[in-house]
């Protein structure tokens, strides 16, 4: 078991209804989003190279009442048998959005981690992209800090591929995330929010629409 912190919460705010709609969540365990995505009504696939953490996801869904499909894959490579309307990717990263309750990140984390999973994001948001009938959403979410391992990521994704476009955040759309979208239409919390209750991790998720 593990408590969720506060901005973990918001992302798959970001979906709006997923009522009865087929949602795929890449690196899902160990299932905090995908029980969020379940506790909406969504139907969903839950995708995790590591077996003994989907073991997990499903031990934690099962605790909850919930269930979803459990997919044993590398999201780099797997594809699903039909594009799907909406897909979540949360990405692996740095995890420097966590100091506030890891403040030895700062000893334990260097510029080639950052460089590594920049990379790794690279991969899984071109296979996530594929995933997207037309019209459908991705969101796209990381732990971290580090431009490199969000806005520049999501930059470069659009540059790479036309048929993607950003679909910013609007302030009326959820009036508790209107304090965290920053000037493009992201989300982005810091460990200085909400800092009259404890505060709350660094997170970064944009909103990016197929076009075609």
């Amino acid at each position: 078991r593990w408590v969720q912190d506060a901005a973990a919460a918001l992302p798959v705010a970001l979906f709006g209804d997923v009522v009865n709609s087929r949602v795929i969540d890449l690196c899902a365990a160990p299932g905090g989003k995908t029980a969020q995505l379940c506790s909406r009504g969504a139907d969903v696939v839950a995708v995790d190279r590591s077996r003994p953490r989907l073991r997990l996801l499903k031990e934690n869904l099962t605790r909850l009442g919930f269930s979803a499909e459990l997919i044993g894959a590398d999201a780099r490579d797997w594809r699903p048998c039909s594009p799907a309307k909406y897909v979540l990717l949360d990405a692996p990263c740095s995890a420097t959005g966590t100091i506030r309750r890891h403040p030895d990140i700062l000893h334990l984390k260097s510029p080639n981690d950052v460089e590594r999973a920049a990379a790794i994001q690279d991969r899984l948001l071109d296979s996530a992209a594929t995933m997207l009938e037309p019209g459908g959403i991705l969101v796209f979410a990381t732990c971290s800090l580090q431009p490199e391992e969000g806005l520049e990521r999501v930059d470069c994704l659009l540059a790479r591929r036309p048929e993607l476009e950003r679909a910013p955040l609007l302030p009326h759309e959820c009036e508790y995330l209107t304090p965290f979208i920053n000037e493009h239409g992201d989300l982005r919390t810091l460990p200085l929010h909400m800092a009259e209750q404890g505060g709350m991790d660094g997170f970064y998720a944009a909103r990016l629409k197929r076009k075609y």
